[in-house]
């Protein structure tokens, strides 16, 4: 079985803002509040599609899943190199196929 993995990275020069506002919404964010007293995670995108992360910046994800990763990146302007890989055991476990 096939998927597709997405290597992204924003356009140099970058905004440390951009980036943070990047990851923020697609992988997610724990946060507390009131001194450390509550905590609680604010979910990204990733949270609602089935997904691998391999390294910072390279996610492997079903095909179907695959344009709305893409829709996403590109509105943060970054640079996107994609391919249809062979996925293993593992990522067919972590994508909900296995």
């Amino acid at each position: 079985m096939f998927g597709t993995l997405i290597a992204f990275r924003l356009r140099p020069p970058q905004d440390p803002n951009e980036a943070s506002k990047l990851v923020k919404k697609l992988y997610g964010q724990k946060t507390s509040s009131h001194k450390n007293r509550y905590h609680y995670r604010r979910k990204g995108l990733l949270d609602e599609i089935p997904s691998h992360r391999l390294i910072r910046g390279v996610i492997v994800v079903r095909k179907k899943d695959e344009e709305r990763i893409l829709s996403f990146l590109r509105e943060y302007d970054t640079e996107i190199f994609i391919r249809k890989v062979k996925l293993t055991d593992d990522d067919l476990t972590a994508l909900g196929i296995k």
